[in-house]
């Protein structure tokens, strides 16, 4: 029953680590589509419509992230305290004061690099008038 415990936290783990690598793909696929859009119809002020789908994935992303987070600190606290009887519980409010907020999140290095290059990109093309 206790390794099994574990194994959902992990599972969870997984699931939140697959979601933020799709919003990163879905977030260049879109920008990259409406940046292409833009160009092939010449309204070239269209381009910053790209933005949008971009910061609202970047948020996503940082939601996903910090739910990750805050499931390994479960793992981890759950794994100290095996004999506990909260040890069995799925909810991480337990570990929130141990994980970054979500707008702390958001500008973390690892989503900052990734959604920050894809909106200066756009901001650059749009500024320079198009591809």
């Amino acid at each position: 029953m206790r390794d099994k415990h574990l194994e959902f936290i992990q599972n969870i783990i997984n699931r939140m680590a697959n979601n933020s690598f799709i919003l990163k793909g879905w977030s260049v696929t879109l920008a990259t589509g409406i940046i292409w859009f833009s160009w092939s119809s010449s309204v070239t002020n269209l381009i910053y419509l790209a933005l949008l789908p971009v910061l609202i994935f970047w948020g996503l992303d940082a939601y996903y992230l910090r739910q990750e987070r805050l499931f390994r600190k479960l793992y981890e606290h759950s794994i100290k305290n095996r004999k506990r009887s909260e040890y069995l519980s799925l909810n991480t409010e337990i570990c929130e004061n141990k994980v970054n907020s979500w707008f702390r999140t958001l500008f973390s290095s690892t989503l900052l690099v990734l959604h920050g290059a894809i909106i200066l990109v756009i901001i650059v093309i749009g500024y320079m008038g198009g591809i």
